[in-house]
């Protein structure tokens, strides 16, 4: 008989910094944050979430997608199958801030919009194409309305 245990899904925060960690505490707990990562992967494994700082953000987002600034979230998936997902998602919080503040959107709704938006990358989703960013857009809808954050897309 097949096993109905859920696969265990570790999460594991990082902060490059203790200023860092400190400016996200006023935003959110370590707690809510996994809280949003497993609302937004039902398969076991492994999910390291990284802040950094802009200039590791930017080194980051250099090396691997040849753009020379910092940006809000970069996904490194390694591992996914039907059980498990493995992967690093590093966000760099002053960008988030700044992206907020122009946005005028709640710094925790827009945090929570890209740790799912994150989380649904290192499970293979992706917005290379219309077709592909509506699917996306709506998971992210779906799973961010079911812990109470409104539409991110939606202008206010």
């Amino acid at each position: 008989m097949p096993s109905t245990t859920k696969p265990k899904l570790v999460i594991e925060i990082q902060y490059a910094s203790a200023a860092i960690e400190k400016s996200l505490a006023l935003i959110t707990s370590s707690a809510l944050m996994k809280k949003w990562v497993k609302a937004s992967i039902p398969l076991g494994g492994l999910i390291t979430l990284r802040f950094v700082n802009p200039s590791e953000g930017k080194k980051l987002n250099c090396a691997f997608r040849k753009k020379d600034k910092p940006t809000n979230v970069l996904t490194f998936p390694y591992e996914l199958s039907k059980e498990a997902v493995v992967a690093d998602i590093i966000f760099c919080l002053p960008v988030i801030q700044k992206e907020a503040q122009e946005q005028e959107k709640l710094l925790k709704a827009h945090l929570a919009h890209l740790i799912v938006h994150g989380c649904l990358h290192a499970q293979g989703l992706d917005h290379e194409s219309d077709k592909e960013a509506k699917k996306m857009e709506k998971q992210e809808i779906v799973i961010l309305q079911s812990l109470g954050f409104n539409n991110p897309y939606q202008e206010i």
